[in-house]
């Protein structure tokens, strides 16, 4: 590796006890220390981005927008396309008025986004949540009664490191057929991700906090990572605190998932283990997640794919991206409004009778929306 990619490392790396401290993650929630853009009135109308997305995501996002509606919530939409552009210097990028969008209103609601395989496109996903410094990925995976899985009364939450690990995107050909990527552990991440999942913990009511590792093979990497987490975990004595392997939490989630509550750990193996999760609930059509940003920012999403077979022919399945609205309006605190549409939502899947196709239904998306309107209006 280069002296001057060695130099950007040290760089970025540099000693954040003092930022740590502050924790300049910012969210609305009154238990958070800074003041930031998202706090304010439940009543008072905000602006979000919203970024429809590919494939199906202009449909489940007109869906969201409906049903938004119906609840009288006061949100205004304001959407861009975030299909890259050519920059001067010959590489795609984010369209600078999407940044602009959200970096004005710090808020964003995002469906499901295309990237090319293998055709040296940057992904647009990490591409968001590196220009606004998303640092924490929040799934929350429970039982949704009415959509029986194998599993029953599952209620846990993952929160995944999001700015590093094995995809902060470094790596490089030693020799023809050799290539070395990098592992990027930081203090900084590693304090700060460990500090959301005891807060959110606390904050929620959760009574244990599980740190997901390999310190036992990555001994300095995930050492670190794990070191963190301990030093944590000593400001909640209040909040149960374990330690355990990547390998024995998948085992153990597969066996009996009710023995987790949150979960915490480095990039890679959270993007792997939050799928795992939401597969024990149904799948990633019904997972809501949200990524955490410092300054108040926040970028909530559907995280399935774009299902381009099915685009544009009214069947798809709104209700990750509607859950994932729903965790955005509580993240701004309009709690009236975000249990109304959750509700709605939940009631429609249980009675069973207008559900999607992947929901074991013949409905279309649009008579699913319909349905949830309809109930949150009966129920004002």
């Amino acid at each position: 590796m280069s002296f001057a990619v060695f130099r950007r490392l040290a760089i970025t790396c540099r000693s954040t006890s003092s930022i740590y401290n502050r924790r300049s993650f910012a969210t609305s929630s009154p238990f958070f220390d800074e003041t930031s853009s998202t706090t304010g009135s439940a009543d008072s109308p905000r602006t979000v981005t919203l970024i429809p997305g590919d494939g199906i995501g202009p449909e489940i996002s007109n869906s969201v927008q409906k049903i938004f509606d119906a609840a009288d919530v006061p949100i205004n939409w304001e959407s861009v396309d975030v299909t890259p552009v050519k920059s001067p210097d010959g590489k795609f990028r984010i369209p600078l008025r999407a940044i602009d969008s959200v970096t004005k209103n710090r808020i964003g609601l995002k469906g499901p986004l295309a990237t090319p395989v293998g055709k040296g496109h940057q992904s647009l996903n990490l591409a968001l949540r590196k220009q606004f410094n998303l640092f924490a990925n929040v799934r929350p995976c429970k039982t949704i009664e009415g959509y029986p899985t194998p599993y029953t009364n599952v209620d846990l939450v993952t929160i995944r490191e999001n700015t590093e690990g094995e995809y902060s995107g470094i790596e490089h050909t030693i020799v023809p057929g050799v290539v070395q990527s990098i592992k990027l552990i930081t203090e900084h991440a590693s304090l700060r991700v460990c500090e959301y999942a005891f807060l959110y913990a606390k904050q929620h009511k959760r009574e244990k906090v599980t740190v997901v590792h390999k310190a036992n093979i990555m001994r300095l990497s995930d050492g670190l990572f794990l070191k963190c987490a301990r030093e944590v975990a000593e400001k909640y004595p209040e909040i149960k605190f374990e330690e355990m392997y990547l390998d024995t939490v998948c085992l153990k989630m597969v066996q009996d998932p009710t023995q987790f509550d949150c979960l915490v750990m480095p990039n890679l193996y959270g993007d792997i283990l939050s799928d795992l999760c939401a597969g024990l609930i149904g799948g990633l059509g019904l997972t809501p997640s949200g990524n955490i940003g410092e300054n108040g920012a926040a970028i909530f999403e559907a995280v399935h794919g774009t299902a381009p077979d099915i685009a544009g022919q009214d069947k798809a399945n709104p209700t990750a991206l509607l859950l994932s609205a729903v965790m955005m309006l509580k993240h701004l605190q309009m709690y009236d409004k975000a249990e109304r549409i959750e509700k709605a939502c939940f009631d429609t899947i249980k009675d069973g009778k207008v559900l999607t196709g992947d929901l074991g239904g013949k409905s279309k998306c649009s008579e699913y929306t319909s349905e949830i309107c309809k109930r949150i209006k009966d129920s004002s």
